[in-house]
């Protein structure tokens, strides 16, 4: 079928998507739910460390929230922090009722949860399934998604951009209505229509030439929610995870934070233990602290990598907590039960995102979003360790509630909506064209836009990206949508507006390090950085 019509279209089937999908189809309405690759492919299946909550005996929502203020460095949204750790008991129950089996404290029935601790919290509240959380609880849902009779999963389709009332009628009062998808199987473009749409898309980190992220982290829904007139926010803030492995064999292996917490160790080449000079909580310090002290010792010595020891703890504890790390090494030869991991950081999580409020509306009608692709406040300048996936499941719940009022106030789209118009291009003469263009923005947001910036390095990027979407507008004008072509036009805009955000950012803060600005605001003089697609070519907003 090349056309279709739901009440709520969802575009994304990680775990913001389908915790949303099960809420709404449960309440009797028709889902969508559109995932451009396997769902097993996406960030949230790929997540290890687990899933913050207040639960322990020594724990409280407020602590919670109190080290989410501490690691966003004075720019998180208090309402939004409050909301998300309050509700953090509530999400961890929600997602056992549905069969996620987290790891226990100890053998039996009525044995606690077992908790671990990561970087910046001040307590053990990290609920984890072993060392592979987001792959046990994508393995609970996606079957629950994929045999409700109200959800039609829709693999292999890659959304290309947002209907809305405005694009086909400017006299109408604007309002999403609806999405075009590339089917990569047959090469066609369906359209898609619901009464409500939500962008479940998760990051962008795919823009970096290193990164932790699956293939299909490439910015989709913050390009398609910024083209359709959607405000943006923080993108400067990319967090860095300090430790994915470090093999000219290995793509994207993320060594959990988890091992640090465990006592694990970061150590030169030499055997010299760094951190302690570069922060008082050594290896538990925040993620951006790490990242950077990572990057600063590898520079100066002329490192190409640092090393992650936990071999002093016993063997089999360490194959007990981190059995996946354990394997996934192991394919490489290393052995981390008995020597260090050679480490390097990478690009890890998207702080900022598309604008929306406490019930994952956006600034048009119709459109919401949930997870990595938002802004909803929580993260600030750098996100708490385990904080993802817990405002996966509470803003699909505060969005379910809103969307399941929402639906019965609407009377349809009212607009015929075209099919998408291929007559005017022709298949592409030189794919090579796409390949290196993707090639090529990786590496100089790498070299420029990275862990640590200048002015200068920002400003060739900024000439840079647009010489390249100027290519990119012209291949994407004249020949027929690829899987390629899409995800780079949508990449090269994410850089744009990720570049953008760093310059207009005149300080240091949390993940956004700028050698021409190294100091900080007074926290109450900071602000977040808006960027709005009405307001011209720099789209500062207040």
């Amino acid at each position: 079928m090349s056309r279709a019509n739901y009440d709520v279209l969802i575009i994304g089937a990680g775990l913001g998507g389908t915790a949303l999908a099960l809420r709404l189809a449960d309440a009797g309405h028709r889902v969508g739910l559109l995932s451009k690759k396997d769902p097993r492919d996406s960030s949230s299946n790929w997540a290890q460390g687990g899933i913050a909550a207040a639960i322990g005996p020594d724990d409280t929502p407020q602590l919670h929230a109190h080290d989410t203020n501490i690691a966003g460095a004075g720019l998180c949204n208090q309402e939004t922090v409050e909301l998300v750790t309050e509700r953090g008991p509530d999400c961890i129950a929600w997602l056992q009722d549905r069969g996620v089996r987290f790891t226990q404290e100890a053998d039996g029935a009525d044995a606690g949860l077992h908790l671990a601790r990561e970087g910046a919290h001040s307590q053990r509240r990290v609920v984890h399934a072993a060392d592979a959380t987001g792959r046990a609880v994508m393995a609970a849902l996606l079957p629950l998604v994929q045999a409700h009779q109200n959800i039609e999963v829709l693999d292999d389709l890659l959304a290309i951009d947002l209907i809305t009332t405005r694009k086909l009628d400017p006299t109408l009062e604007n309002r999403c209505i609806g999405a075009y998808a590339l089917d990569r199987q047959s090469g066609h473009v369906r359209t898609l229509q619901a009464q409500i749409v939500v962008l479940a898309t998760g990051g962008a980190s795919k823009v970096y030439l290193y990164t932790t992220n699956p293939d299909t982290s490439t910015g989709d829904g913050i390009a398609m929610a910024w083209r359709a007139g959607c405000r943006v926010a923080n993108l400067e803030f990319v967090q860095f995870h300090p430790t994915c492995l470090y093999h000219p064999l290995a793509k994207s292996v993320l060594i959990s934070e988890a091992l640090r917490g465990e006592g694990g160790r970061l150590l030169l080449p030499n055997g010299e233990r760094f951190m302690p000079t570069h922060d008082e909580r050594g290896e538990l310090a925040p993620r951006d602290i790490v990242a950077r002290a990572i990057d600063y010792e590898m520079k100066r010595g002329g490192h190409d990598c640092v090393y992650l020891d936990i071999s002093h703890l016993p063997s089999g504890e360490i194959r007990a907590h981190f059995p996946n790390i354990t394997r996934r090494c192991a394919e490489f030869g290393i052995d981390i039960t008995a020597q260090p991991i050679p480490v390097v950081p990478a690009a890890h999580y998207t702080c900022g995102g598309v604008v929306t409020d406490l019930n994952a509306a956006t600034d048009i009608p119709g459109l919401f979003a949930i997870g990595e692709c938002t802004f909803t406040g929580l993260h600030g300048a750098n996100r708490l360790a385990s904080n993802s996936l817990l405002e996966c499941v509470v803003f699909a719940d505060q969005a379910g509630q809103q969307i399941h009022a929402d639906l019965p106030r609407l009377a349809g789209p009212g607009i015929a909506v075209p099919d998408w118009d291929e007559s005017r291009v022709t298949d592409p003469d030189e794919q090579v064209v796409v390949s290196h263009n993707w090639d090529e923005l990786r590496r100089f947001m790498w070299d420029y836009v990275g862990i640590v910036r200048t002015n200068k390095r920002l400003e060739r990027a900024r000439h840079r990206v647009e010489l390249l979407q100027e290519e990119i507008a012209e291949f994407y004008g004249n020949f027929r949508v690829t899987n390629d072509l899409i995800e780079l036009r949508n990449l090269a805009l994410v850089a744009e507006l990720t570049i953008r955000s760093a310059k207009a950012r005149h300080e240091s803060r949390g993940l956004h390090f700028n050698r021409d600005y190294p100091n900080s605001f007074p926290n109450e003089e900071a602000d977040d950085t808006v960027l709005s697609p009405t307001l011209g070519r720099e789209g500062l907003a207040a």
